[in-house]
């Protein structure tokens, strides 16, 4: 059996892994499945483009996989008894890639920057919704002020959007929005060659000596150098590896797992992602789904474990909430409450009037068709999540007659979908490491990113005290209110898996591990070439 590999990549890949291409000492080579839409670290919004944010960028602060934060850039900060104001002590040895210093100043330059109008609205709304000013008290020390408490406030400072840019960058990249080499910012690699829909090219950066609490070494990355390649086919990926083309892949799809995991040459790692499930979330402003019976219909015509087994062949994690079970506000009393039940879809679609079929078998009412439309943009699509569509589509033809309709475009006409109110289900998940953050973006009546159109005063009550409180057991109880509303009792959320991502090298690749906070990817700054 033989794989096809480009013409980029100039072989045919064999199936048992071959050693890798002679390549500088020190350079990796490694192919990804997405490529990202921005390279600005402030945004970040796809999570599989976290890896390439952090070669490039610094945070503030570290998050542990226990929810703790630690130094990064800001060695030390304290938090005043009300909640209201956080002094970051800076390190003093940090320089940017264009060798102009970081200090307080570039702090509060790169906060200023989000209330740049327009910028990032999202972040504005949500991650800093309550921020107020930044002051420069020394020449390493920032004082933040918050309009009131946020929960949310110390996740954004370790997060991708709150890696730091140069200044100086901010004020004259050719293309703030995208990024790419001319945005600056101080992490272990420096950014020197983007070539769309081929490549992205990092160089060590020589005076690295910064790297967050929890790194497994000091000092400069141990790789010279690192190429991601953009192979957004599966089993091209693979067959780049296995023919020694690459050396590290990620999105190993699961009908290669075996091929992976049988080769003494090659290594598997996975890991499952923070933040919330990939699920399907009802457009409840118009009809089908502005019936609940409709929605809770479309969730019990299909039977999850199934299709799961189909598309990912046992590797993938059922999903019950809208929250991620790897967050520790997972709320499991909700799993095996719904779904699967093809008897009561069928009722529940006829006592909602959608009694008749056509000549297709599809349901009708009045003349129209039960259809109900996806439509999803192509850069945010992994994980065989169109096959998974595909297999939905079939179940809840067959066991309920409902025509559904998945279509993937570009970023421009699915965001056209969403302002035209032209589809009926958004698949979604989210990465942010504090679930918090996704829930605010998404379920909110004014969320900046809320597709079900939907509003409940004691949901937004809820999220809004949740935010408020450091409390962990008191987030989790609101949190774990909120999913049982969206899930259980309105039925506006059809949770489908877990995401999780996998990592697939040569044995002689070390380092390779997962961010603790997310579970994706981490950054190239640990990983090593055994020789």
């Amino acid at each position: 059996m033989k794989r096809i590999v480009p013409a980029l990549l100039l072989a045919l890949a064999a199936c048992g892994a071959q050693p890798a291409q002679t390549a500088p000492a020190g350079a990796l080579t490694w192919a990804v499945e997405t490529q990202p839409v921005t390279l600005n670290p402030q945004l970040w919004s796809q999570n599989k483009a976290r890896l390439l944010v952090f070669n490039q960028f610094d945070a503030l602060l570290s998050k542990a996989a226990d929810g703790s934060f630690g130094p990064w850039l800001a060695k030390a900060w304290t938090v005043s008894d009300d909640g209201l104001t956080y002094t970051l002590d800076l390190r003093d040895d940090v320089t940017f890639h264009d060798g102009t210093a970081f200090d307080a100043a570039a702090v509060k330059a790169n906060l200023d920057q989000f209330q740049v109008p327009g910028y990032n609205p999202a972040v504005a709304a949500i991650q800093l919704r309550a921020y107020d000013k930044a002051e420069v008290v020394a020449p390493h020390r920032v004082r933040i002020t918050l309009k009131e408490p946020d929960a949310l406030f110390p996740d954004f400072l370790a997060s991708p959007l709150a890696g730091q840019v140069s200044p100086k960058s901010l004020k004259n990249a050719r293309d703030l929005k995208f990024g790419g080499p001319d945005l600056v910012g101080t992490g272990p690699f420096i950014l020197d060659r983007y070539v769309q829909g081929q490549e992205i090219h990092y160089r060590r950066n020589p005076g690295y000596s910064w790297p967050p609490a929890g790194a497994a070494h000091q000092g400069p990355a141990h790789l010279s150098e690192i190429t991601y390649r953009f192979l957004p086919e599966a089993a091209v990926r693979v067959g780049a590896l296995t023919s020694g083309q690459v050396q590290v892949i990620e999105g190993v799809p699961a009908t290669d797992v075996a091929l992976i995991e049988q080769d003494p040459d090659l290594t598997l790692r996975t890991s499952l992602n923070s933040g919330t499930a990939y699920a399907y979330y009802f457009n409840t402003s118009h009809a089908p789904f502005d019936d609940r019976r409709v929605r809770e219909a479309f969730r019990e015509a299909v039977d999850v474990d199934a299709v799961l087994r189909s598309v990912y062949q046992g590797t993938a994690t059922r999903a019950w909430s809208v929250v991620g079970s790897r967050s520790p506000f997972y709320d499991a009393s909700l799993e095996r409450s719904y779904g699967g039940d093809a008897a009561r879809a069928n009722a529940l679609l006829d006592a909602a009037g959608w009694k008749d079929r056509d000549a297709e078998g599809y349901r009708v009412k009045d003349g129209k068709r039960l259809t109900v439309r996806e439509v999803a943009a192509a850069p945010f699509v992994r994980d065989r999540r169109d096959i998974l569509g595909q297999a939905i589509q079939a179940q809840v033809k067959q066991n309920a007659g409902i025509d559904f309709q998945v279509k993937i475009v570009d970023q421009g006409s699915a965001q056209q979908a969403v302002d035209d109110d032209a589809y009926e289900v958004f698949g979604n998940s989210r990465g942010d490491s504090d679930a918090g953050a996704a829930l605010n973006l998404i379920l909110p009546s004014d969320g900046a990113i809320n597709r079900t159109r939907f509003a409940d005063p004691e949901v937004d009550k809820w999220l809004a005290a949740a935010s408020a409180t450091a409390d962990q057991a008191e987030r989790k109880k609101l949190y774990a209110d909120v999913q049982r509303v969206v899930v259980a009792d309105s039925a506006i959320v059809f949770p489908l898996y877990v995401p999780a991502d996998q990592i697939a090298a040569h044995r002689s690749v070390q380092g390779l591990g997962f961010d603790p906070a997310s579970g994706t990817p981490a950054s190239a700054y640990d990983v090593r070439i055994d020789t």
